[in-house]
């Protein structure tokens, strides 16, 4: 078998050529980034958020998995200001009755941020 035979007629040429070729692809990206055009799906424009938005509160819906530090990312890199802080709430799914239909409706559930800035920053949402 020529797998297991005892002969040393390798070169270093040879050696070289193989270690290099073994090495896997590293990918030069860190765990941490993400796409944070994805994390901030839209602005939530309701009579809540714009009196809060007086107030330097701005209120998004973002994505299911995104986290309070994604968030801060992404606002910063998009609107050029740093959040003081980040509020996140989940609003589950709601199952209600229809009265009109006369069966069982879901009404869907989201994950809102309010994003504090300092005072003097301001988003333009509209």
């Amino acid at each position: 078998m020529a797998l297991f035979s005892r002969k040393e007629s390798k070169t270093e040429e040879q050696d070289v050529v193989r270690e290099k070729s073994a090495k896997p692809s590293v990918n030069n990206a860190l765990p941490t980034d993400r796409d944070l055009a994805s994390v901030l799906i839209q602005p939530r424009i309701t009579e809540k958020a714009v009196g809060l938005g007086e107030k330097n509160v701005y209120t998004f819906i973002v994505r299911r998995d995104a986290t309070k530090y994604d968030v801060r990312d992404a606002v910063r890199a998009f609107f050029n200001v740093t959040p003081v802080k980040v509020n996140i709430v989940n609003k589950t799914p709601r199952r209600y009755m229809s009265r009109a239909k006369g069966r069982r409706l879901t009404e869907k559930g989201m994950k809102k941020a309010y994003v504090y800035l300092k005072d003097g920053d301001s988003i333009s949402l509209v």
